[in-house]
């Protein structure tokens, strides 16, 4: 979120009323224009809310505390744009619970707003596909032209906790090879750059390897790991996202947290902030940051169902303390089950661990660049437009990273101007390389 964005927001909320109790939706309103559609609540007063996005299919979810539909709204609009219709109920705790049904995933912002000269209280619900809008980002981040994305990778347990056991190997040895693979390539790859948590058997502390990437500005956080059960035959790799639960937990901590202590998101400080005002900050944080967090864990999980057994396919949702960033998307990889026999022994093999890492890499490649931070050089790669294009034809010994200094193009070029998702290519295969001219 820019500053620009948040200085609007603590205007829009600042000049809001205090919330209270007793609230009706007077009306709902819905529109669509370029790819954003708005959804505006009109209240009777203004009322304290949660909103949070589910998937399968999607939805955005919008809970109003002790509030009831007018007696007079008896039908709500059809839907357009992003919303394919809109339905609510009131649930047993006296919340008014309103359900947009999506047509695609979305990215959501709101924002409460007080009356003007036409309106009285509102609840202003923005929703964007979620390929036009950019990641989270920290807002106090300076804009560095042509920046690195930065990728940090935590490699689970370590030092003292070995993590779970296999017959011959020990999770965070496993997690720590693949980690340190999965950094020399994303080091390797031109726009983006990767930190270790821990690059060594140490031990880290849950908060403080989230302190660190939160250090370095990373823009994801990734967490590498291998499953164990009971049942030795359970086999395949899954990819985790934070959960409900545990982000209304985070959200609840932070607000108890930062009546002692300074706490930002964002780059923002809540501890001066009034609760409601606080509660808001974090909570537009929280939710950007776990929509990312499954968009990116989809890309990895399909990129991942090319070299090994799923487990699951989806992006499974889970309360890990390691997810809890409401600063950046995070998720965490299950590279597979090391309590089974024969996927322990492809834990511990080289080559499979590079493949893993590859496709770890292919999805994060694939999420940013459709959400590119626009300050980073990938961006301004994108943004650039070729001249012309050469074919080539490919012959022994060639990669597609030589084919690119030798054109003077980046990698990710080639491989977007000729739809790969991965560097494998082969002799004979006929690639089209861009030729920029300028900047």
């Amino acid at each position: 979120m820019t500053p620009l964005r948040l200085t609007l927001l603590l205007l829009i909320v600042l000049y809001s009323s205090a919330a209270n109790a007793g609230s009706t939706v007077e009306n709902v309103r819905i529109w669509s224009e370029n790819d954003k559609t708005r959804v505006v609540l009109d209240l009777s007063r203004s009322v304290d809310h949660n909103i949070f996005t589910l998937r399968g299919p999607d939805r955005l979810v919008i809970d109003l505390k002790d509030s009831r539909l007018a007696k007079n709204l008896t039908q709500l609009p059809n839907g357009v744009g992003s919303v394919r219709s809109i339905r609510s109920a009131v649930r047993s705790n006296g919340q008014l619970r309103v359900v947009l049904d999506l047509t695609q995933g979305v990215r959501s912002r709101s924002f409460a707003a007080g009356p003007n000269s036409q309106y009285g209280d509102r609840l202003v619900i923005d929703l964007q596909r979620a390929g036009n809008l950019e990641p989270v980002k920290r807002a106090s981040e300076g804009y560095r032209p042509g920046r690195d994305i930065v990728i940090a990778i935590d490699a689970g347990h370590g030092g003292h906790d070995p993590g779970a056991l296999g017959r011959r190997s020990k999770e965070k040895d496993i997690a720590l090879d693949i980690s340190k693979e999965l950094a020399r390539i994303i080091n390797a790859e031109p726009g983006m750059s990767a930190v270790l948590i821990r690059d060594r058997d140490v031990f880290v502390e849950h908060r403080d390897r989230m302190a660190i990437a939160s250090k370095a500005k990373a823009d994801l956080f990734v967490s590498i790991h291998a499953d164990a059960f009971k049942n030795r035959s359970a086999s395949g790799a899954s990819v985790f996202a934070l959960n409900l639960v545990g982000a209304s937990k985070e959200a609840a901590r932070t607000m108890q947290q930062r009546e002692r202590a300074p706490v930002s998101v964002g780059g923002v400080s809540l501890h001066d902030k009034d609760e409601v005002l606080a509660s808001v900050l974090f909570d537009l944080s929280q939710n950007a940051a776990l929509s990312a967090s499954l968009d990116v864990g989809g890309k990895v999980s399909g990129q991942m169902s090319r070299v090994a057994k799923m487990h699951t396919k989806s992006v499974k949702q889970k309360e890990l303390i390691v997810l809890k960033s409401a600063d950046m998307p995070s998720i965490l990889v299950e590279t597979g089950f090391i309590s089974n026999a024969s996927e322990e022994n492809k834990l511990r093999d080289r080559a499979h661990q590079g493949r893993l890492a590859s496709a770890i890499l292919g999805g994060i490649r694939d999420y940013y660049y459709t959400n590119p931070p626009t300050d980073t050089r990938i961006a301004m790669d994108l943004r650039r437009i070729p001249a012309k294009q050469v074919r080539y034809v490919i012959a022994r010994g060639d990669t597609i990273s030589e084919i690119a200094q030798r054109y003077n193009v980046s990698p990710a070029a080639i491989r977007r101007a000729n739809k790969l998702s991965t560097d494998n290519i082969r002799i004979g295969q006929t690639l089209n390389i861009p030729v920029f001219t300028g900047g």
